[in-house]
């Protein structure tokens, strides 16, 4: 499963389109999407959310608000059609054209908060009111928003006086209220129904385990659905599998490890800390390098150039057996330059430079490596359904190894044996001694005892045994 996170409002956008259409996502993107051996397409975004159409900029982030506050959960986002009055014909049709090429479709649902100017059937038991209590937003641009009694803040703050880094734009919904879980679920169902293959739980360790227990079994009951939980929370992550969910985030795990790794120097061989944290659960995380919510790899706040980040990535994409992800952008090397954060911008009108540079080399290139890549993930058995073995307890320093930057281990499936070793050092190339040991020869089926690999600097190796 590899999934291609795609921003529709930014992935058609250009120097001359403000924003981009559902028709931006043709046949030929889909087909070249489809390319990198991508399964799913996370369409985010569609659903309508806040913005200049619907709610006050007083409560509104950015010029075209955040898909995360969601106005009207059972309409299409308008900025997206191409004709407005029929904006969920053309999502329909999109849903339709993406499985006409083989692909899935997921969706964003957020459960946790909504817009502050929600038009649904929601009312005030679904929320969680602070009585006699004013809301007072802070924002600072002129307009007046009038919310009283305050309603508490998406992020659990209760307070009527949230900051700006709170999520101010949003309302906390209570679960404690039996019919908010029933409106949720209907909410689900009816996504369900236009075709939609599974969803994206945004913040889902913020909603109550027991309401997933209880929604996703109702759920599939009629639809086989795949659920995707973004959770930061390693301790919960077996209840939320429990709970019916396919696949967790794996960002406090394995993301924030690499990222420590480039960013602090922190040795490779603490990547064995993140498989064995995890207790079992290394097939049911899902992998990435980019989001929405993290910093472009090739950005100035990061790593500065695509090709640095490649070591990163295909540790990332060949460890396990779970799914990997990638943010549309990151296949040309998008460095989000016109940001002051090096992220693309969920909240205001943008667009990527990186879909329509010139430079068509460098974008060959990059986007070769991560074909290359993924292709090689999606049609090697030994990936897709293989074992992992960690090979650095093996490997010390006194073996001719360096485990401050090489990382090495196996995956093997019948007669497919990996040897994958990985230098994270970006400035200095490594020729080390690959050791092998018993169990692990007899695990796979016999394999030499030792290997010595070249790698030049930020390189990996994979050797066929």
């Amino acid at each position: 499963m590899i999934i291609y996170q795609l921003f529709p409002r930014v992935y058609g956008a250009t120097p001359t389109k403000r924003c981009g259409t559902f028709s931006d996502i043709n046949d030929d993107e889909i087909e070249r999407i489809k390319s990198l051996s991508v399964s799913h397409i996370w369409l985010t975004g569609v659903i309508r959310h806040s913005g200049w159409r619907d709610t006050n900029p007083a409560v509104t982030k950015g010029n075209a608000g955040s898909p995360y506050a969601i106005v009207d959960y059972y309409d299409i986002d308008p900025d997206l059609a191409d004709n407005e009055a029929n904006r969920m014909e053309e999502f329909e049709e999109t849903v339709k054209r993406i499985h006409s090429h083989g692909l899935k479709v997921i969706i964003d649902f957020v459960p946790n908060h909504l817009a502050r100017e929600y038009k649904g059937d929601f009312t005030d038991e679904n929320f969680y009111i602070l009585p006699n209590q004013k809301f007072i937003t802070p924002v600072d641009n002129g307009y007046m928003y009038y919310e009283n009694p305050a309603k508490a803040t998406g992020n659990d703050v209760f307070s009527p006086t949230p900051s700006l880094n709170d999520w101010y734009d949003t309302v906390k919904l209570n679960y404690t209220n039996q019919d908010t879980w029933h409106k949720m679920l209907k909410i689900m169902q009816f996504w369900c129904g236009k075709g939609v293959d599974g969803f994206r739980c945004d913040m889902a360790e913020m909603v109550p385990v027991e309401f997933w227990r209880w929604a996703i079994a109702e759920l599939r009951k009629s639809f086989n659905v795949t659920m995707i939980a973004e959770i930061y929370q390693p301790n919960l992550y077996q209840s939320y599998v429990e709970a019916g969910f396919n696949y967790l985030y794996d960002k406090v795990g394995l993301y924030n490890t690499l990222e420590n790794i480039y960013r602090y120097g922190q040795r490779a061989d603490t990547i064995s800390d993140v498989w064995k944290n995890l207790n079992g659960l290394d097939d049911n995380m899902l992998r990435f390098m980019e989001n929405h919510d993290e910093i472009r790899l090739a950005s100035r706040f990061f790593m500065q150039k695509p090709e640095t980040a490649y070591p990163f990535v295909a540790l990332s994409a060949l460890m396990n057996r779970g799914p990997f992800m990638i943010y549309n952008g990151q296949e040309y090397g998008e460095d989000a330059a016109d940001s002051d954060n090096g992220k693309t911008s969920i909240f205001d009108y943008t667009y990527m430079p990186s879909m329509h540079c010139t430079d068509a080399m460098n974008r060959v290139s990059i986007f070769d490596f991560y074909r290359n890549l993924l292709n090689f993930r999606e049609n090697n058995p030994a990936i897709t359904k293989g074992a992992f073995y960690d090979l650095m307890w093996a490997n010390p320093w006194y073996n001719n190894f360096d485990p401050q930057y090489v990382y090495a281990f196996l995956r093997y499936y019948g007669n497919d044996k990996l040897l994958i070793v990985i230098n994270f050092n970006i400035y200095e190339g490594r020729n080390v001694t690959v050791a092998i040991p018993e169990d692990a020869r007899k695990l796979i089926g016999g394999c030499n005892e030792k290997y010595n690999v070249e790698l030049k600097p930020g390189d990996y190796q994979i050797l066929n045994l």
